[in-house]
């Protein structure tokens, strides 16, 4: 593997991490059950991750600000217009990983 610094590295993790939030913003279709079923994490806990490294470094973000980060709208808005009831068979396929 080619030696890449840390400044570079770190460059490209974070070039990763907005492109991923770019295309769950744009795959509104895809509900967080169906990530959680499929991939073992979601929107939120994306999220979650988010404000956990902001408040290791001491940053005053919270919960709502670190949502609203990877949906691109307040949290309350994306549910009312991107959300769908869970199918029975998405519930049931439903482990509940991460405190979900």
């Amino acid at each position: 593997m080619t030696e890449i610094d840390e400044k570079t590295r770190t460059e490209l993790e974070a070039a990763a991490f907005r492109r991923l939030v770019a295309h769950l913003r744009a795959r509104s279709d895809v509900q967080n059950i169906d990530l959680m079923n499929l991939a073992g994490f979601c929107r939120n806990c994306l999220s979650n991750w988010y404000l956990d490294a902001a408040q290791e470094r001491g940053l005053p973000l919270t919960k709502d600000e670190s949502r609203e980060i990877v949906y691109g709208m307040p949290y309350e808005e994306w549910k009312a217009t991107h959300q769908a009831e869970a199918s029975p068979a998405q519930k049931a396929a439903f482990t509940g990983p991460g405190g979900h």
